[in-house]
């Protein structure tokens, strides 16, 4: 049964929101802006209202199986590893070739199945990193990283923090074009419709 769980949530993770969403006005965010499928590229291209659906979807997404893994009694390894399977369903979706997306909002879905109490403190924080500096990227990146402390220090399990870690390498390997231009000072602003 751990595995039927595990196998859908990758399955969920794999649905490519913001491409289905995106051709409903007859844009495909794969071939403008940065290409990328996710909601900040989304709402650039295809406008905010499809970038917000993006976003709660791409939420979603991470959310659903995490919290039923949870609500239907799976132990805290299935739990974390139904989360981990959705944030790589996202990240490689067998819909696409394996051609997804950075998993941001995959990973808070998840993590808001697993740990609700720290997402307030991680919207904080991207919300100040994103008005002080108005990199969309650079709040995604200090989010993450922060995930594994508060974690640890509101008393998760150890599964819980270990999916935190290994979650964070993959965002951080999926920005390392942004991790550049925001040290090369190239990376784009966030002006209502860009990042």
């Amino acid at each position: 049964m751990a595995l039927v769980y595990i196998v859908a949530a990758y399955l969920l993770g794999s649905i490519p929101v913001g491409v289905v969403l995106s051709k409903l006005k007859g844009q495909d965010p794969r071939k403008a802006g940065s290409g990328n499928i996710g909601a900040t590229n989304v709402m650039r291209t295809a406008g905010k209202g499809i970038g917000i659906l993006t976003l709660a979807g791409d939420i979603l997404k991470g959310f659903l199986p995490t919290w039923l893994a949870i609500a239907y009694g799976q132990t805290a390894v299935v739990a974390a590893a139904c989360g981990l399977a959705a944030f790589a369903g996202h990240l490689w979706p067998i819909y696409l070739h394996f051609k997804g997306g950075k998993g941001v909002a995959t990973a808070l879905g998840l993590f808001l199945a697993l740990k609700p109490a720290v997402i307030p403190i991680l919207l904080a924080v991207f919300i100040v990193v994103l008005l002080k500096w108005r990199y969309v990227s650079l709040g995604s990146l200090v989010g993450t990283a922060l995930m594994p402390l508060l974690l640890l220090l509101f008393g998760s399990s150890v599964e819980y923090i270990i999916v935190s870690l290994i979650v964070g390498l993959l965002i951080y390997y999926k920005h390392r074009d942004n991790i550049k231009r925001l040290l090369s000072g190239t990376e784009h602003k966030f002006r209502g419709t860009a990042a």
